[in-house]
């Protein structure tokens, strides 16, 4: 409309004429199309956890965000369990995937619902419906009452008004939009006063990082306890494959590492079968050996990259030659088709573990992600399911779990300075830890993810500015999604358990 505006002023300067010419024509109108009221959808559950039961109300609905004139800007779609008793000083955590572009659904529905879609642990897909949905022994409500959130144009959340979307895709416009439902979301419920955590997975800790400078900074600040960063990626330097870029390389050759190993394809006897000696060992060599040789670039002897690449090829389970070819530099996308090429096999991205099938063996990269389509329908199946059939939820538009349209929109510039530069939220988190001398963060990350490396995130936490005391770090036999595997996604909920509870 201010764009119509200023149209119209400009008009009306150019043509001098243009007020007779109005008075004998009909005034245009423009009428805003009718927004309706945001919906709730309210229900009481009980739920079982170690032979406690906990009842509760969850409560899925819309929340408008509002201009500066109070008109609605865009709905958030939100699943809230909140314990029944009325204790405003229980914590509260909320929670998000990441994407740019993704929807909750996966921590939601796979690792601290009330509910649970069940996936093989043995990175075996998930198969043809039906799926098994159960009660979610990992459920975190015995500690904290949980908000699931889905960011705009995602889930059920959506733009309104004349917005189409841009006001909200981006680091920092996204940040703010989730900042504002939770300052509205704490006052509707009374939870000014309550312990605050976020939980983030993928772009989702992005998001958290950013969350920190969003909520305490300021006069009109919320003060946080703890920010779990589930699969993490803060520094984009170490996951952007661009030419001259060698700070990825380095991020990924441990999580290269270890894929190979869990394939049988590293030298597993030169560590005496030791994984942590080995893992160990790839991080040292990333830093102490690597990082100087791909500085040297090409002022690097043949005979000196030679000896590199020897040592590499004991790591990567590839060939020396092939990796003398890359020049030391592994692309995981080129290194997810040569591992297991000679088998006739590809190997996962979110999940190193999961093996693919393509039509043919001589490209340079897998058809698909095999740890994506192995898993991914159960997920959207159990959502939708959960949501239409158990909390009668009733929209006349889909569930969006993942579109292009955030992503492809999304505003990556953190400033106005008009430089190019990598997107690197830490600088934030580490304010945040110095201003809030209580605020903790927990890492949790599996040791085969080629979506967002462990040792990427922890040369991002390894930082000048992070308080490095105040960080826990937490490991899994998994990839992205640790919780896909039932022991690990275990593993993960005590994890996550004990750190509210240390934090609260």
């Amino acid at each position: 409309m201010r764009a119509l505006f200023l149209a119209m002023c400009l008009a009306l300067v150019a043509a001098p004429g243009f007020a007779d010419e109005k008075a004998d024509k009909p005034e245009p109108t423009t009428e805003k199309a009718d927004i309706p009221e945001p919906l709730t959808f309210a229900s009481d559950h009980t739920l079982k956890l170690n032979g406690t039961a906990i009842k509760y109300k969850t409560v899925a609905s819309e929340t408008y965000l509002r201009d500066e004139k109070g008109e609605p800007t865009a709905s958030i779609f939100s699943v809230s369990y909140v314990r029944d008793g009325e204790d405003r000083t229980r914590p509260v955590t909320f929670i998000f995937n990441g994407g740019p572009g993704s929807a909750s659904l996966w921590l939601h529905m796979g690792a601290f619902g009330p509910k649970q879609v069940v996936t093989p642990s043995d990175a075996s897909g998930v198969g043809a419906p039906p799926y098994t949905i159960r009660d979610n022994q990992n459920s975190l409500l015995d500690v904290t009452d949980m908000v699931f959130i889905d960011p705009v144009g995602t889930g059920y959340s959506r733009p309104l008004g004349d917005n189409d979307g841009k006001e909200f895709y981006g680091v920092n416009e996204d940040a703010d939009s989730i900042a504002e439902f939770i300052r509205i979301w704490i006052t509707e419920n009374g939870r000014w006063n309550s312990p605050k955590f976020l939980a983030g997975e993928s772009y989702g800790t992005t998001r958290a990082a950013a969350l920190t400078e969003k909520l305490q900074g300021g006069w009109n600040g919320i003060g946080l306890n703890g920010v779990i960063l589930i699969s993490a990626i803060l520094d984009f330097q170490t996951g952007e494959f661009a030419p001259g870029n060698d700070t990825a390389h380095l991020a990924y050759f441990p999580s290269e590492a270890a894929i190979a190993w869990y394939h049988g394809k590293a030298d597993k006897a030169k560590w005496n079968g030791d994984f942590n000696a080995f893992v160990s060992d790839a991080r040292a060599y990333a830093t102490d050996t690597l990082a100087p040789a791909l500085i040297r670039g090409n002022t690097l002897s043949p005979a000196q990259e030679a000896t590199i690449a020897e040592d590499m090829s004991a790591y990567l389970g590839v060939s020396a030659e092939w990796i003398q070819q890359a020049h030391l530099r592994v692309d995981p996308t080129r290194f997810r088709k040569e591992l297991l090429r000679r088998e006739g096999y590809t190997v996962g991205r979110f999940d190193g573990r999961y093996k693919g099938v393509d039509p043919e063996g001589t490209s340079d990269s897998p058809e698909n992600d095999p740890s994506g389509y192995g898993m991914d329908v159960a997920y959207v199946a159990a959502l939708n399911d959960y949501l239409t059939r158990e909390l009668k939820v009733d929209f006349n538009r889909p569930y969006k779990v993942l579109t292009g349209e955030p992503g492809s929109k999304w505003n990556w510039s953190m400033n106005d300075s008009g430089w190019p530069e990598y997107v690197n939220v830490t600088p934030w988190l580490g304010k945040g830890m110095r201003e809030n001398p209580e605020l903790k963060v927990m890492l949790a990350t599996g040791w085969y993810d080629l979506a967002t490396p462990f040792f990427g995130a922890e040369m991002a936490l390894h930082k000048n500015g992070i308080v490095p005391e105040r960080v826990q770090y937490d490991y899994y036999d998994a990839g992205h999604m640790m919780y896909l595997a039932e022991q690990d996604g275990k593993k993960l909920s005590d994890d996550v358990r004990a750190f509210i509870k240390a934090g609260q």
